[in-house]
């Protein structure tokens, strides 16, 4: 099975999906030996890894599909991608979705943000208007519909620019064109949240930042909401930074020895056993 076929079986199974961010080949191996059965590439934690710069726009469509190869290459779960605008026109998001599918991606999130687009969870956001927002997944959909094996997630941030009746609104919209999974970002209450889940159809996601405007509830509440996604897209950058931030601490201080892993737990880690293996078949 590809990469999409993997992720429709896993949104054909009963509960909630419960899905880590990743920013690099690295990070989304170890989603998969925790057991995770997806990860999503996130931009912002993708912008933070490759270049050190805000979500806001920065990174190029080149330097994300890049990145996304190398992750979905390191891998065999199947990988959601961040794909921010879709960079451009109609044509310019259906070319955007083969590439992410012949990247090896299951998923692509496109959202209807004015370009140059930003996190959902920060100032300063605009949206384009309703009929420009279809057009960018109707573009999607008939990429998949013309042979791009691969979801599309539609994403409206219209309950930050405008109200949460108008990004339900385009969230139904989005669903009746034909979009595979949708997103109502930043919901800002458990009330808005039962509402985006009652009101419209299809797969939902619960976008869950760390002290970000959506609540951070338990698992079988959002599921019971009616969310079949509960997506953690910082929480690995974010711990990393910590962990980082310490270790360098400790080091210039001298005052406490970094935690680490021992040389042997980190090769393994890397893959030098696998790789030590075939080395063998091929000795002579």
């Amino acid at each position: 099975m590809n990469a999409a076929e993997k992720l429709r079986l896993l949104l054909a199974r009963p509960g909630i999906i419960v899905m880590p961010g990743c920013h690099d080949a690295l990070s989304a191996k170890l989603c998969e030996k925790a057991g995770f059965s997806t990860a999503f590439m996130s931009g912002f934690a993708v912008s933070a890894d490759r270049l050190g710069l805000p979500d806001t726009g920065l990174i190029t469509y080149a330097e994300l599909l890049d990145q996304g190869r190398n992750i979905c290459n390191a891998v065999s779960i199947p990988i959601w991608g961040d794909g921010d605008t879709g960079f451009g026109n109609a044509l310019n998001i259906k070319r955007t979705v083969q590439g992410y599918a012949q990247a090896g991606f299951a998923c692509i999130m496109l959202e209807d943000q004015i370009a140059p687009k930003r996190c959902g969870h920060t100032r300063g956001k605009s949206v384009v208007g309703r009929d420009e927002a279809a057009m960018r997944i109707q573009a999607a959909v008939d990429a998949r519909n013309e042979g791009a094996d691969i979801l599309i997630m539609a994403r409206t941030d219209a309950r930050a620019t405008h109200d949460l009746d108008e990004a339900i609104l385009r969230a139904n919209l989005f669903h009746e064109i034909g979009a595979d999974i949708n997103f109502l970002e930043a919901p800002e209450s458990e009330q808005e949240m039962l509402r985006y889940c009652t009101e419209v159809p299809g797969y939902k996601v619960a976008n869950l930042i760390e002290s970000g405007k959506t609540p951070l509830l338990p698992h079988e509440q959002l599921e019971a909401m009616g969310y079949k996604i509960a997506v953690y897209p910082l929480t690995l950058l974010n711990a990393s930074i910590v962990a980082m931030q310490n270790a360098l601490h400790g080091l210039k201080t001298g005052q406490n020895t970094p935690k680490t892993l021992s040389f042997k737990e980190l090769t393994e880690i890397v893959g030098f056993e696998d790789y030590y293996r075939e080395e063998k078949r091929y000795r002579f």
